[in-house]
């Protein structure tokens, strides 16, 4: 949970952030929920005292004798029981409305982050290559999987339903291949690698700061307390729940994993090709690192420098944007995406995503270190998309395209690829 004496301090600010963002929640209501949530834990306590002091005097009234004196102790004691009961009732169901309350309180924001109501507000950082000037009419990712027999949305459909495919021959090679790279770099640069549950239960998303706002984007499993998860994030910052860690240096943590969303409310909304499906692959930047700020975003620059350096690699290119507040989760506090040129879209499409989140996820899960006074303090937390498939099969295939109808594989890919330098009809 949020600090509530922050909250408390700067009202004005997390309702303005929760307004932008789109959060159903009032401060005001907060305030006074916890208000009345601390006299009730008062009253309960101070009723409690009451009560043993009470049943000590009967005990002893009983075990001296007196039983005449100690009954109307014990009507008395039984009337105080009744408004014990009640106060008890009273104060469960307002600490369950001031917790409901708290799970929506967001994130604030960083004061560069721009202010906006939606993804058009974003601030361009950087470009980084140029977008190909073709000497022919290209094809869609879609008709290009179709021409070289990788990807068949039809019998994706006859299985699954809507906005699923099946991916084959060169199409699968290329999303294992996008995989392995990411996981390579990654390796490189020191990142403990890990295979996590697909599947978590209600508490861990509710650490991870994506309960309850995505619980309508999350699959869960019928009878069970199991949902699929949309991202490793997930999985990744609930590894160290609970526990005391050390954070000399930051953890740097890597994990593949099976990707699962509902798309509820995007009806008509990219829904042409891979761009927004409901099964994906996700390779997961998690970072764990001291409440230091200016490490924190050190280490968001780094992470999203990974992620540029892959896109390079892939030779595609891309930019960089700040996401406003209006774009932003309830649970970050600075974002980046890097969005990579897609010709069937005529722009670019978000392919990455980077947040810093500092405490939020930390106070949650319970992640703690020990500060220099050996103090425990609650971690900040990180996340970056390394790599998205099959999304990013759609500019990986439109950019690289030939007239001839050849798709060029990058030279990075190639080792994972039994050596192919491109694709043929």
């Amino acid at each position: 949970m949020q600090d509530m004496n922050m909250i408390r301090k700067q009202a004005k600010d997390y309702q303005q952030t929760a307004d932008w963002k789109g959060i159903a929640i009032s401060i005001e209501e907060l305030i006074a929920t916890d208000d009345r949530r601390r006299e009730l834990l008062q009253e309960t306590e101070t009723l409690r005292a009451e009560r043993n002091r009470r049943s000590k005097a009967i005990e002893q009234l009983m075990l001296e004798g007196r039983k005449e004196e100690a009954e109307p102790l014990k009507k008395e004691t039984a009337e105080l029981l009744q408004r014990l009961k009640e106060a008890e009732s009273k104060f469960r169901q307002t600490m369950y409305r001031f917790e409901e309350m708290m799970l929506r309180v967001p994130n604030l924001t960083s004061p560069d982050t721009p202010m906006g109501r939606s993804d058009a507000d974003n601030a361009e950082i950087r470009r980084v290559g140029d977008v190909p000037e073709f000497t022919f009419n290209p094809i869609s990712h879609v008709e290009l999987g179709q021409q070289h027999n990788m990807i068949d949305f039809a019998r994706g459909v006859k299985l699954g339903g809507t906005r699923q495919y099946v991916l084959k021959n060169g199409g699968l090679q290329l999303h294992r291949a996008v995989q392995q790279l990411a996981l390579d770099l990654l390796m490189d640069k020191g990142y403990e690698l890990m295979d996590v549950p697909s599947m978590v239960k209600e508490e861990t998303l509710i650490a991870s700061g994506y309960f309850p706002a995505n619980r309508d984007q999350t699959y869960g499993i019928h009878g069970e307390d199991k949902w699929l998860i949309g991202t490793s994030e997930v999985p990744l910052i609930s590894y160290y729940s609970g526990e005391t860690i050390d954070l000399e240096s930051p953890k740097l943590l890597g994990a593949v994993s099976p990707c699962y969303r509902s798309e509820v409310g995007s009806s008509g909304r990219d829904v042409h090709g891979l761009y927004r499906v409901h099964q994906f692959a996700k390779v997961e930047q998690v970072v764990i690192c001291r409440a230091d700020a200016e490490l924190a975003v050190s280490m968001l620059e780094q992470m999203t420098a990974n992620s540029e350096e892959l896109l390079r690699l892939l030779e595609l290119p891309y930019r960089v944007v700040a996401v406003c507040v209006g774009d932003m989760s309830q649970k970050n506090y600075k974002q980046y995406d890097i969005e990579t040129w897609m010709p069937s879209r005529g722009s670019y499409g978000e392919t990455h995503s980077a947040s810093l989140l500092l405490d939020f996820q930390a106070r949650r899960s319970n992640i703690r270190y020990m500060d220099e006074q050996g103090k425990p303090r609650y971690a900040y937390t990180l996340n970056n998309t390394m790599v998205a498939t099959p999304r990013i099969l759609i500019p990986l295939l439109e950019n690289h395209q030939r007239e001839d109808g050849s798709i060029y594989i990058p030279k990075a890919l190639r080792p994972y690829m039994r050596g192919m330098s491109e694709l043929r009809l």
